[in-house]
């Protein structure tokens, strides 16, 4: 077997992973922030995110999300997910989004301390700047961010024709803001986040 192909057991592991809420983990298409009244619909988890957090709890790589909604509403949309995800303290009036320092103090709620091998993943164009002025790797959801804007059952009453173009569009605004990789939903970041180690592995930064 060829050396290269062992090269992903030998990938270090990932420092933190921060995820944005709305239109990440819960709020299929962002819709929170189009008409900002809570629903119980708003507060389904997003497909494949019980499996993601799972997943790096397994692997004892710590979590958190971010989002700048009210911290009530934040908590409502919240409800879902595992206690042990927690939320990142820091005011969303206090150097907003695209400003570095939310994704940092999330870092530092989670004791972080280094920048190497910390990934943000977001559906949300802003928040998403925010991670790569952070120094940040960076993940953006094509399909349950904002840039669709959708919800599930719109989202799943289009052709598959009409999904791929909404798709493509946002595929390309996310990688015109330089994130670095871009997946559907968070059904696809494990492999995903086994890239980015691998990345990792051969030098690349963010």
């Amino acid at each position: 077997m060829p050396h290269a192909e062992a090269l992903p057991l030998a990938a270090p592991s990932l420092t933190a992973v921060l995820f944005g809420l709305s239109g990440c983990l819960v709020d299929f298409g962002a819709r929170m922030r189009q008409n900002g009244a809570p629903s119980a619909e708003h507060a389904e988890v997003t497909p494949g995110a019980l499996d993601s957090l799972l997943s790096l709890q397994r692997q004892r790589i710590p979590c958190a999300w971010l989002d700048e909604l009210p911290p009530p509403l934040s908590r409502s949309l919240a409800v879902a997910l595992p206690e042990w995800i927690k939320p990142s303290q820091h005011p969303a009036t206090i150097n907003p989004w695209p400003a570095p320092n939310a994704c940092w103090q999330a870092l530092m709620d989670l004791h972080v301390e280094q920048l190497d091998g910390c990934v943000l993943v977001s559906g949300e164009p802003r928040l998403l700047q925010s991670g790569l002025n952070a120094g940040l790797w960076t993940i953006g959801l094509a399909s349950c961010g904002s840039l669709c804007g959708l919800a599930p059952r719109e989202w799943q009453a289009l052709s598959q024709k009409e999904r791929e173009q909404l798709r493509g569009k946002a595929t390309v605004q996310l990688f015109s803001l330089g994130v670095h990789s871009v997946i559907d939903h968070l059904g696809e970041l494990d492999t995903c986040l086994a890239d980015i180690s691998l990345r990792r592995f051969k030098g690349e930064k963010p």
